[in-house]
């Protein structure tokens, strides 16, 4: 029989590509980097760089947390308000099996609720 027509040869070729796919690409990765790598670092390259203006004071900024986390509570609570539309439109079509999971996915968005309120995360600070 002919090694090429056995009936897992794609498979078994497919998988030695498959595993030297990544080392390849990261041997022409590192050759890359060695070939046209600039350099020692010294203070000209480790300049801070901003817009041709030399940097003016610490490079931080702190901001306040809250106005994220906010936003990512909205987006939580509204998506999931989201998938509540389908089913609304169609609960009467729906078996009671759908009726069921849609309810699990309400408490769990209620208790989800509960613990942002228990935390005080709705209060503006």
């Amino acid at each position: 029989m002919n090694p090429a027509q056995h009936p897992y040869a794609f498979l078994a070729l497919y998988l030695v590509v498959a595993a030297a796919f990544p080392f390849i690409l990261l041997s022409v990765t590192w050759l890359w980097a060695w070939l046209l790598q600039p350099g020692k670092p010294n203070a000209v390259k480790n300049a801070t760089y901003e817009c041709g203006l030399e940097a003016q004071g610490p490079g931080r900024i702190q901001f306040k947390a809250h106005y994220y986390l906010y936003a990512i509570l909205f987006l939580i609570f509204d998506v999931e308000v989201l998938f509540l539309l389908p089913f609304a439109v169609a609960v009467s079509g729906l078996p009671a099996g759908a009726l069921f999971a849609m309810l699990v996915f309400v408490l769990l968005l209620a208790e989800g609720l509960v613990w942002v309120w228990q935390r005080r995360l709705l209060e503006w600070k």
